[in-house]
């Protein structure tokens, strides 16, 4: 112990120990042999103090309590690991980047960023991951499983973290905040991009005409401009669409559903566009308005048909006589 001296080497491993018990137990390990069985659940163990930090699963003794918070431990080495947050020690640093952590397994699934390797391999995909909860995580989308449920509403979720996002719906919690405004998100992501409207920065750019956008999926359906791909097709008939959102619109044509109703005279609308518009009856607003001469409008079509009158364009002409009008009404007029 004084001399640090250990004879005894294993074979197999090069650990070596100081005195020829700890070898013959050590030894345990390479050939398998585990006598130490638990009388609750029959798990078997190679060494006895490894039966005896199992057992305290069933027990719930966790003997180890930190002085700090009193939280308390099966294991030594879990307290010990634990009372680095106390203390902020990281011990374990990586020789890449000099980032430090607490714990050794942190350290090693850190430094396979920088390898490359990703040893947990789905046997589904061949996708491969760092870490084995990751592979865990992504199994699920194969399997179907989702184990994270809501209390509220019983719904399900393949990732914990996904669950508390979705239970801030119900709580109303929206713990990030932009520092800009104050307004409030459930999720960082949110945060995120709602801050590139104060920074202006629009990180994904279309590599066809150079158009940027705040959010990747902004740029995946601008790029079906390009690609022509319209992936979300009516069941009814077939018509197709480049975003979902405009499908479960059209779809209202033929289901006839009109969820947006107007509160003053119970008016429905199959889009909250048209709702909008609808609504400006109401409140006499008039947002659009002519720079020439100041009339205004309720929508943007309208001032762009007036607009015509102070151009001078007439696109609609009389097959009997070609006289041209600014508006369609106007040559309707004419012809009756």
């Amino acid at each position: 112990i004084h001399t640090g001296v250990k004879p005894f080497a294993c074979t197999e491993c090069g650990r070596s120990f100081t005195v020829k018990d700890a070898l013959r137990r050590h030894w345990r390990i390479h050939k398998g042999i585990k006598p130490f069985i638990c009388t609750k659940c029959n798990k078997s163990f190679s060494q006895k103090t490894s039966l005896t930090i199992h057992q305290r699963i069933h027990t719930g003794v966790k003997p180890f309590i930190c002085t700090e918070c009193n939280k308390s431990f099966r294991q030594k080495g879990d307290l010990t690991i634990h009372q680095r947050i106390h203390t902020g020690v990281k011990p374990f640093i990586c020789t890449e980047c000099n980032k430090s952590f607490r714990q050794k397994g942190d350290l090693t699934i850190h430094q396979r960023i920088h390898t490359g390797v990703k040893p947990f391999i789905c046997s589904e995909c061949n996708k491969s991951f760092r870490q084995k909860g990751d592979l865990t995580k992504h199994q699920r989308i194969h399997t179907g499983v989702k184990p994270f449920i809501c209390s509220e509403c019983n719904k399900s979720f393949n990732q914990k973290v996904n669950l508390t996002i979705h239970q801030r719906s119900h709580t109303g919690v929206k713990p990030f905040i932009c520092s800009e405004c104050n307004k409030s998100f459930r999720q960082k992501g949110d945060l995120t991009v709602h801050q590139r409207i104060h920074t202006g920065v629009k990180p994904f750019i279309c590599t066809e005409c150079n158009k940027s956008f705040r959010q990747k999926g902004d740029l995946t359906i601008h790029q079906r401009i390009h690609t022509g791909v319209k992936p979300f097709i009516c069941t009814e008939c077939n018509k197709s669409f480049r975003q979902k959102g405009d499908l479960t619109k059209h779809q209202r044509i033929h289901t006839g559903v009109k969820p947006f109703i107007c509160t003053e005279c119970n008016k429905s609308f199959n889009q909250k566009v048209n709702l909008t518009i609808h609504q400006r009856i109401h409140t006499g607003v008039k947002p659009f308005a002519c720079t020439e001469c100041g009339r205004s409008f309720t929508v943007k079509d309208a001032l762009r048909r007036h607009w015509r009158i102070h151009k001078g364009i007439k696109p609609f002409i009389c097959t009997k006589c070609n006289k041209s009008f600014s508006q369609k009404t106007s040559l309707t007029i004419h012809f009756e």
